[in-house]
């Protein structure tokens, strides 16, 4: 396993998984302010005709290079 990294490098189509370690989607933005360092959450995505969905920053857990993983779902 990577080591956990900041919220500034989450990129979109990088793989969202729930609590359980299923997929939940892909990351299609971050919404945030890189400036002040404010993370809001994310706007996630489960399949090609899919409506993205918002993920809190509460329910974010760890992070690493390609992976958000999610502390519920």
């Amino acid at each position: 396993m990577s080591d956990p990294v900041s919220w500034f490098l989450i990129e979109p189509g990088w793989e969202v998984v729930g609590a359980d370690g299923e997929s939940v989607g892909k990351v299609h933005e971050v919404v945030g302010d890189p400036g002040r360092d404010i993370f809001d959450g994310l706007q996630v995505i489960a399949g090609i005709l899919a409506e993205a969905q918002y993920v809190p920053a509460e329910e974010v857990g760890q992070i690493t290079v390609g992976r958000v993983q999610l502390t519920a779902r």
